[in-house]
Parts: structure tokens; sequence; C-alpha cells
């Protein structure tokens, strides 16, 4: 791990090797500009201070100095952990378990306008759809994940949450297609508009604005 303290190891250790007289310390010795011009003998015959191997060091590590190095490590590895690099959570996908794959992505499609992104297995065991930036995945399972009627006696058992623009236009659009609604299209106390649909497996996929 990247730290002062390692650096200061490092320095140590390319004092230790020039004194050893390790030719492969002369390249590292002509990275400073005023040996730049040095042989591997000449860089070996010099006298090789602490304070020149830790600014070889802190060249390397694309500082002027040492003394710039220890100042602005911490600032830089602050900077390193709030890279792009950092883990960011970008979308989450909800998996509805259905009884038959090909059936319910065949729904998706054309029910509820999605297009199937991909369908793996003879039979399809797994698969995918979407519409603009919404996705799905489908999977298959040999029995009902919620026991006989317990969507009814607990109610809002949702399998997947949609956002959506212009809620109302697609509600027109399921409502004339014949989609099986849980509830229609109703304005909730918090102020979001929903409607609710029943996939052929009784899942229900909640659609919000």
């Amino acid at each position: 791990m990247l730290n002062l303290d390692n650096l200061k190891k490092q320095a140590k250790l390319l004092v230790k090797w020039h004194r050893e007289r390790n030719y492969s310390v002369g390249e590292r010795i002509r990275g400073l500009p005023r040996y730049s011009k040095l042989t591997d003998a000449q860089a070996l015959a010099l006298k090789f201070p602490l304070s020149e191997a830790q600014e070889i060091i802190a060249v390397e590590a694309g500082f002027e100095s040492w003394e710039a190095l220890r100042d602005g490590l911490p600032i830089a590895l602050k900077k390193a952990t709030l890279s792009p690099g950092t883990p960011t959570l970008k979308r989450a996908v909800p998996i509805v378990f259905v009884s038959d794959v090909r059936a319910s992505a065949l729904f998706f499609r054309d029910t509820l306008g999605f297009a199937i992104d991909f369908l793996h297995g003879n039979p399809p065991f797994y698969g995918a759809v979407s519409r603009g930036g919404a996705c799905v995945h489908l999977r298959f399972v040999h029995e009902p994940v919620f026991d006989a009627g317990v969507r009814e006696r607990e109610g809002g058992l949702l399998s997947a949450y949609l956002v959506v623009e212009n809620i109302k236009g697609l509600f027109a659009e399921y409502k004339s297609g014949g989609a099986k609604f849980v509830h229609p299209l109703r304005k909730q106390p918090w102020g979001a508009s929903v409607f609710i649909v029943l996939d052929p497996d009784g899942n229900s996929i909640c659609f919000s604005e």
C-alpha cells in the first residue's frame, strides 16, 4: 500500500543497492535531470546519501522533491479514494420469478411493449426484457415463491417497481392492450401516480410517476 513509511523504506533500499553496486540503480539515478548523462559506473561512483534516494522516490511518484511528496501525499491519496474508480451503484434490476420464462417474456413484449433482450436455456430458464431505461429479469422457478393467498392477505407485495414518464399515456396503452390490473391508475397520498399490472404468474408489476 502506498504510504510515507513504505516510500521511506524504498529510499533506504535504493541506498543499500547503490552501496552494493547494483547496476539497476543507475537508470533511476539518471531520472534526476542533473545526472541524466551519467553512465551506470559513474552513477555508482557518486556519493549517494539518503536525501538523494528520497528525491528519486519523490520524482518517480510525480513530486518535485521529498518535501513536496511528504506534504502532498495525504492530499493525493485522498483524491485517489474519490477517483472514478470508487464503487458506484448505477441501477437495480428487479428479478421476477415465473413458471414459464418464454411465456412471461412474450407477455412483457406483446402486452406491456417491452423488447426481449435475451432468453437463456432451451427451454429458457432465465431472460431479460426492457423498455426505455427499465429492465426486468425473468427467472424460472419450479413452484410459486409466495404461499397461496399471501399476496391477497398482505397486499402490496410488488415484484417490480418501474418509474415512468407520461403515466396516463402508458396506462391508456395497457388498458387498450388488455392488460389485467391489480388496481388502475390513481394518485397516492404521497403524490405519486401509480397503477399495477398483473402478469401471468400473478406477480404485481407497479408503474409509477
